[in-house]
Parts: C-alpha cells; structure tokens; sequence
C-alpha cells in the first residue's frame, strides 16, 4: 500500500512539471530566464556629441555674468595684426633688459672709478659716482680688513662692524645737518663713501701683520693712513654735498672714526 502510495506522488509530481513548462512567458518572474529563444544582440547607445559635452563644460565653468563664448583650447579673440607676439601676450622684452649686475646694484666701472679716486685723492671724480649706492665694495674692503686682524690673531669682525655703523650712522645725521636744504645725502650712500675710504686701513693692517708698528716710525705710518682716508671721505663728501668752504669740519669726524680701526690694526 505504501508502494502505491509512492507511484502516485511520483506520477503527479511529472505532471506538475510538464505542466509549468507549458506556461505561457508572460508568468516568467524574477530570476526566471527563457532559454528557447537564441542570443539577442547588444543594443548600441548614441555617444552624447562633443558640442553638447563642451557646451556643458563651458556653462558650469564660466560664471554668469561672463559667458565664454569660444570653445576649449580656443582662444575667443585673436591678437592685433601688427602686434608681435610678446607684445600680445604681455611677456618681457628680453633684448632690452638690463644686466644682472646693474639690477642688483652692482657695477664695476663705478667701482673702479671710487677705489681710484680713495687711491688718489688728488683726482677729480663725478657727482653720478658718488651717488652711486653701491655696497659691494665696502663690504669687500671690511672683510678684508678683518682679514689682515686674523693674521695678527685677532677676531673683531663684529667690532668692525658695529663700529662701523655707529659710524654711519653718526655721518649720516652730521652731514644732513650740515648741508641744510642745500642738498642731502642717503644712509647708504654714507655707508658706500665710508666704506670705500676704509682701503688704506685694509692696507695698514695687512703691513701690520708683517711689520711692527708699535714704534714711533709705525705710529707716523697710522696717521699718515688715518689721513689719507679721512682726506678721501671728506673729498666725496664735499663734492656729494657741495660744502667747499666746510671740507676740514667734515673730514675732523672722519678722522676720529678711522683712528679707532687704526687702534684695531696696530695693536
């Protein structure tokens, strides 16, 4: 009996089957595939055009009350006919631009021409070279000084500098004060003659590392060096400033400063 009962469920178990497959496709869910029919092919999707994605671009980037009109890489307004090419652009004329050196203050003639004129004070010179703002050469003349003090053994670089600036800076007033409305005179201009009219005590120092100038012949050279650059500073002070009649008050100041580098340089 239960044998039976096993055949009949099978037999209605195949007619269930026979019966789905007969069911039309419009009852196919989800997760339900028809394999009766062959491969379809894919169905090709129309490339949106390049205008309308440009087009797109150009909208969401340009803001609203400067539509760009052009398209990309495009420029919207050509350059004038006769106008050049860096000329439309905006670059440098690089033909025409002057040197390095002259941009960074620097120039070797007018260098030349002062180192000449603190050598030989007895030479004309031009007011354009002593306006000249040059600091390149003093900065060489102090460094060498303190140079010629590191073969005596002594390490004053920042001695010289500070000394350098109070005087500097002491000239600067004193010179502006003296000149009036006549004329005046920069800071850094003060610092270029001064520093310029330091040569000769490089000079003395370098001497002094050899020689001894502790004696009464050593301390005749130090005023005769003292001398000479306060002769050499007043010279471009004066012809800076136009105070002839005032060149002895000028250069008393001066000598009082290169007196204490000549300290410096013989003891």
């Amino acid at each position: 009996m239960s044998s039976n009962y096993w055949m009949g469920d099978e037999s209605q178990q195949n007619n269930d089957w026979y019966g789905q497959q007969q069911q039309p496709q419009a009852n196919l869910g989800w997760n339900n595939f028809d394999y009766s029919q062959g491969p379809q092919p894919p169905q090709q999707q129309e490339a949106p055009a390049a205008t309308d994605y440009y087009s797109r671009f150009n909208n969401y980037n340009a803001p609203a009350s400067n539509n760009y009109s052009g398209g990309m890489f495009i420029p919207s307004t050509a350059p004038a006919a006769g106008a050049t090419a860096s000329a439309a652009y905006g670059d440098d004329d690089i033909e025409n631009e002057p040197p390095l050196l002259e941009e960074l203050g620097i120039n070797f003639s007018h260098i030349k021409e002062k180192t000449m004129v603190v050598l030989n004070p007895v030479g004309a010179t031009s007011v354009d070279v002593i306006a000249d703002q040059d600091l390149a050469g003093p900065l060489v003349f102090c460094l060498m000084f303190g140079a010629a003090l590191l073969l005596h053994g002594k390490i004053q670089f920042g001695f010289i500098y500070g000394v350098g600036m109070l005087g500097c800076v002491g000239m600067y007033m004193l010179m502006n004060l003296m000149a009036g409305d006549v004329a005046t005179i920069s800071f850094t201009c003060t610092a270029s003659v001064l520093g310029y009219c330091l040569l000769p005590m490089s000079i003395l120092s370098m001497l002094s590392a050899v020689l001894s100038f502790k004696g009464s012949i050593g301390y005749g050279i130090s005023l005769l060096a003292v001398f000479w650059c306060s002769f050499s500073a007043s010279k471009l002070f004066v012809t800076a400033l136009s105070l002839d009649s005032q060149r002895l008050l000028v250069a008393y100041p001066c000598a009082l400063l290169y007196a204490v580098f000549a300290l410096l340089a013989i003891f």
